[in-house]
Parts: C-alpha cells; structure tokens; sequence
C-alpha cells in the first residue's frame, strides 16, 4: 500500500520525535532500532525507508530536535521585550521542571557530553545548530559589538548547560536545587544588563524622534 506524502512526513516527525526523546532519555547509545521503532508505531521497514540507519537517524535527530528549540525560543521572543524574553528562557532553563524533563529537555544538557564520541557527520550537524542558539542568544546580549554579544551568549549557554548536567547528576536534592538557583544568580545578572540596555535604547530612540 503507498503511502502519501503528508503522511510519510508525519511518519519521518514521528521517527524524529521518538528518536529524540529516547535519545535523551537513555543516551544515544543505549537506544536500540527497535525501540526507536516501537515508540514511533512503525515497522522496520517503515523507519529504514526515511533513514538508511541509525547514524542518519541519530544526526537528524539531533537537528530537529535543536531546530525545534531555537523555533520555541524565537517564539518567546514574540511581542517581549529583549530583555524579558532572555530572562523567561533562562529561567524555565534552569528550573527543576526543566532539570526533571530528561526526555523534553535541552539536547545539549542531555547529550552533549556523548556527542563528542559520535562520529564527524553526526557532531556536524550538532555544532551547525549549537551556532544558531549562539547566534540567537547573542541577539538578546546587551554587548555593543557582535563578537562581544557572541561572547556573552556562549557564556551564558555553558552555565545554564553545565548547572543542568550538574543538578541532574548529583543525589543531593538540596545541592540540586543550589546548583540551578546559584546558577540562575549568576545569568541573572546578563538578562539584568539586557534589560538595562534595551531601556537605554528606548530613551535613545525616544530622544532622537522629538
């Protein structure tokens, strides 16, 4: 039986939704072809006609599930100021509902570590993404100059990343909790001088139009 193209594109997400999630839930590899195919409803056949195998599995994975986070954030950009948006991203980043969401959560905190032992193609794609968020956060950064505004976006990334894999790892809830808030203090400070920045702005821009 043929299948249509709206529905093999809601079978090729399907894949990718799956293979994301268990990606993270259970590191890439752990997870088995199977499973993959189990959690998406499909045959093996059915996922091998989408993807030739896992590492092309695995590396599509990993943009669409990046892609998909630089698509929710531009979305929380929507209608916000500069620096609210930068501040709403760090914090639900560094919220224990993020730290428990193993499977909906960051790629980067979940898998980062396990991307540096995959093969060239699939740590590609992973940095060609990882530079979109950098150039997204650098555009909420209340730098004067692009490489500056590229510093403090990386800057800010690592922290939220490293505090998540930390409070994640330890089985200490209480030091958990410190990790993310004391990490939270620290980008606190960058979505403060974003907000400080986009309100000198505004009395430029006010300033300029009488």
């Amino acid at each position: 039986m043929r299948v249509s193209k709206e529905k093999a594109a809601r079978n090729r997400e399907e894949i990718l939704i799956s293979a994301a999630r268990l990606f993270r839930e259970k590191g890439i590899d752990s997870t088995g072809v199977d499973s993959i195919t189990e959690a998406a409803g499909l045959t093996h056949g059915g996922l091998y006609s989408h993807f030739g195998s896992k590492q092309a599995i695995v590396t599509e994975a990993v943009r669409f599930a990046l892609a998909r986070s630089r698509r929710l954030w531009q979305r929380t950009a929507a209608d916000k100021p500069v620096g609210k948006t930068f501040s709403e991203i760090a914090t639900y980043y560094l919220s224990r509902e993020h730290r428990d969401a193993h499977g909906a959560g960051c790629l980067v905190a979940a898998l980062g570590c396990e991307i540096a032992r995959q093969p060239a193609a699939v740590r590609r794609i992973f940095t060609e993404e990882l530079k979109g968020l950098f150039e997204f956060l650098g555009g909420l950064m209340p730098e004067r100059t692009s490489a500056r505004r590229r510093e403090g976006a990386i800057a800010a990334f690592a922290c939220m990343v490293g505090a998540v894999i930390l409070a994640r790892a330890v089985n200490d809830e209480a030091l958990s909790r410190r990790i993310l808030k004391t990490a939270g203090k620290r980008v606190g400070r960058t979505a403060t001088g974003v907000r400080a920045a986009a309100r000198r702005g505004s009395r430029t821009r006010t300033r300029a139009g009488r």
